[in-house]
């Protein structure tokens, strides 16, 4: 009688080490890159989304979200993704413009030059960007504006003609092209980099948004920022679709469901910091200015440009979109 006790006792244990150890190998781990720092608006929704993910399947899917290009520096996570070495990512869409020209739509300075305009704009785009990122291997889940951008300089600007021969951060083809056709010099530098190379004299002026100001405390380098609302760029989150599809449905709703709650949470967090980084920069002692006419009407021409240039890139698939953003 004691052997059988024995006997069930041990298949007792052995049962529940067996389904211990069947439940710790059905938890789902997943890498999050990102190259933002942990304090910035974008990323603290990210960690909201992981929150919100890891309490709806009881903690059956953990998401690690690595800040700051700790895991890939910028350029590199949309191909970590691709590839499968992280399953998730977020991108700054117009880094990618070469790649594909959509990408760059939201780029294009003075297309949309409102959070109105951007989610019309982003609307349009987004059935463009569905089918290039699954062709990719990739699911967009959700999309989220910066604010407007502006120009920060050392010195006053009456005009673009003050912009010439300046060392200007470009950060995506579009911004490059803007330094181009201004006269200004551009160079190249991820946002992680950016506070030295201001320090160092690396760069005198950027086109940016005020949130980037704040993050790098561009106020520390740099005096003025106009507040041209160039345009509102976008970062864009996806999965590796392989990634996605080998997860139990329940997981993939959970995902999907917070993604969607990311992507309204974002946009008004993106217009209230808006506001509040301005504010910081001010109070900080930059001087927050209105473009003086002949900038503006300058950088109105430099944005006709590059749209037609665009166009041309972009070809029929560029046309339809334009068009269906202008409707």
């Amino acid at each position: 009688m004691k052997r059988r006790t024995f006997s069930i006792t041990t298949l007792g244990l052995a049962l529940a080490c067996g389904m211990s150890a069947t439940t710790a190998f059905a938890q789902t781990k997943w890498d999050l890159a990102t190259a933002y720092p942990a304090t910035n608006f974008h990323t603290e929704n990210l960690a909201q989304l992981v929150s919100d993910v890891d309490k709806a399947t009881g903690g059956k899917f953990k998401i690690t979200l690595h800040a700051n290009a700790a895991l890939f520096k910028a350029p590199e996570i949309k191909r970590a993704v691709q590839g499968g070495q992280a399953q998730m990512g977020e991108i700054l869409l117009a880094n990618f413009q070469n790649e594909w020209q959509l990408f760059g739509a939201d780029g294009l300075p003075f297309l949309a030059d409102s959070y109105d305009a951007s989610k019309k704009l982003y609307n349009a785009q987004k059935p463009f960007l569905d089918k290039k990122l699954g062709e990719q291997g990739m699911k967009l889940l959700y999309s989220v504006p910066w604010p407007p951008q502006g120009i920060f300089t050392k010195k006053p600007l009456a005009s673009a003609a003050d912009l010439k021969g300046i060392k200007w951060r470009a950060y995506s083809p579009a911004t490059a092209r803007i330094a181009e056709l201004v006269g200004a010099q551009p160079v190249t530098v991820q946002q992680a980099e950016l506070s030295q190379a201001l320090a160092t004299g690396v760069v005198e002026a950027t086109m940016t948004s005020g949130a980037t100001g704040v993050d790098s405390k561009l106020y520390e380098s740099l005096k003025y920022y106009y507040d041209t609302q160039a345009w509102l760029p976008k970062n864009a989150v996806m999965v590796n679709k392989k990634a996605f599809d080998a997860l139990d449905k329940a997981s993939q709703d959970a995902l999907l469901k917070a993604a969607a709650d990311a992507e309204t949470r974002g946009w008004a967090q993106s217009a209230k910091v808006n506001t509040d980084t301005i504010a910081k920069l001010k109070a900080n002692g930059m001087s927050i200015e209105a473009p003086p006419a002949a900038l503006k009407a300058d950088m109105a021409k430099v944005g006709d440009a590059m749209l037609k240039e665009w166009l041309e890139k972009a070809g029929p698939d560029g046309k339809a979109l334009v068009d269906a953003y202008r409707k």
